[in-house]
């Protein structure tokens, strides 16, 4: 496959391919997701920042961190953050971006076996990336391994609205006209047509909650955002019982 050609992910979510797909949007990826989410993105984001809560001296791992657009937000806080993507044109637009902040570093991994030890971190984060996983349940409890015991979960993913009609609207937009968006911001349209399957094709929130819970998190909770055109998860990793 040529450089100009499109890489078309499906539904399969060979690593390869949605790897490949994602290096050839990353240039613009965030132009065109603030675009298609009419700047929700941005405030998605900040959600996320404040459900993550982190603190200076935590080190926190931001997984399918993509341009780092998420981890250069948790940097702020003054924590050492570890962006970590399978797409390695998406971390050198990050790097690109976000290099310079000396608290912020970049890591190549596959979210079914990360390169990090056991209970490295102190907070674990994924925002829109579960979902393009080929074993997400795997990569939950991978999370779970590389988190301290009483260490924080924040799931930010693409979910199911509750309300009929809105849910409808919704589906409309994804189908027909986010595809177009993509294409006027100059972007690889077809890699947005997965983008709408994978999102329709997707658990709902009561679904995910559950298998959090069976990859091993404790005090698994939820909240819609933007009427739930996206759904905030967290969770706590259990602390060890000294008595056992």
């Amino acid at each position: 496959m040529t450089s100009n050609e499109s890489n078309r992910a499906d539904l399969g979510k060979d690593p390869a391919r949605v790897s490949g797909m994602f290096d050839q949007v990353a240039a613009g990826y965030d132009r065109t997701n603030t675009a298609m989410t009419v700047g929700n993105d941005a405030l998605w984001r900040a959600a996320t920042t404040r459900a993550v809560a982190p603190k200076p001296g935590e080190k926190i791992l931001d997984l399918g961190a993509g341009t780092a657009s998420s981890s250069a937000s948790l940097a702020r806080s003054g924590a050492q953050v570890v962006a970590a993507d399978f797409s390695p044109g998406m971390l050198a637009e990050g790097k690109r971006r976000h290099g310079s902040i000396r608290n912020l570093s970049f890591v190549e991994a596959d979210a079914t076996d990360l390169p990090f030890a056991d209970d490295e971190f102190d907070a674990v984060t994924m925002s829109y990336a579960l979902r393009n996983v080929n074993d997400p349940k795997k990569a939950l409890r991978e999370l779970l391994r590389v988190t301290k015991p009483g260490g924080r979960l924040v799931i930010n993913e693409f979910s199911t609205p509750p309300g009929g009609l809105f849910r409808s609207a919704y589906r409309f937009y994804n189908s027909q006209v986010l595809p177009r968006v993509a294409r006027v911001a100059g972007t690889n349209g077809e890699a947005y047509d997965y983008l709408n399957e994978s999102i329709r094709e997707w658990p709902d929130q009561k679904k995910l909650a559950a298998w959090i819970r069976e990859a091993g998190w404790a005090d698994v909770a939820y909240r819609n955002l933007s009427f739930g055109i996206v759904a905030l998860h967290r969770a706590r990793k259990p602390r060890v019982d000294a008595s056992a």
